[in-house]
């Protein structure tokens, strides 16, 4: 006589019920947590970048903004930035730099990062002709962006402005030191 086969029942469908709920589960996450997104604008712009030394030796007019993930004024800015990045390609370099990635902390004290969105502006010589703190529209960024191209001044808006040499004048009165770097006011201070 043979003996009875084991029974395929019980054991078979509890991990199927198992598998369905962790299904359902993980869509459930996924659906709360927003889908699958691409990467967020200014990560994606970011990772396209030029390096900052490239940009600034290739002969192209260069706008560099200093952001954060968490920025709000910077994800509002992101669209348009990106939209000016595709129109003028390979005319124009924007790079971004994360003001939380410590590999720019030398930019941050070069160009004294205050507080973000900030942008510094490049001419095709990579020579600073400006600099824009805050949050810009659309139609500002290109009007930043035309100035740069044409190499014609930057626009009059608030908070934009020429950037000044760091040395002495012709006077010979020196240039006022410095402030101590433990008093400045970090980039994420919005000070």
């Amino acid at each position: 006589m043979s003996s009875p086969a084991p029974a395929a029942g019980p054991g078979r469908r509890e991990r199927v019920i198992l598998l369905v709920i962790a299904a359902l589960l993980a869509a459930a996450v996924i659906w709360l947590r927003g889908g699958l997104q691409p990467q967020a604008p200014l990560e994606a712009l970011a990772r396209r970048s030029p390096d900052l030394s490239v940009a600034l030796t290739n002969g192209t007019p260069t706008i560099v903004e200093f952001y954060a993930d968490w920025c709000e004024a910077c994800r509002s800015m992101a669209p348009a930035m990106e939209t000016i990045e595709a129109q003028h390609r390979g005319k124009l370099d924007v790079v971004l730099l994360n003001v939380d990635n410590p590999r720019w902390q030398p930019e941050l004290e070069r160009y004294a990062v205050n507080g973000i969105p900030q942008l510094e502006l490049f001419n095709a010589s990579g020579d600073a002709v400006g600099r824009s703190i805050g949050a810009r529209s659309s139609a500002e960024l290109q009007a930043l962006t035309g100035a740069l191209m044409a190499g014609t001044p930057l626009p009059a808006l608030a908070g934009v402005g020429a950037v000044s040499s760091l040395e002495p004048a012709d006077s010979g009165t020196p240039v006022a030191a410095q402030p101590d770097a433990a008093t400045m006011a970090g980039p994420r201070s919005h000070g």
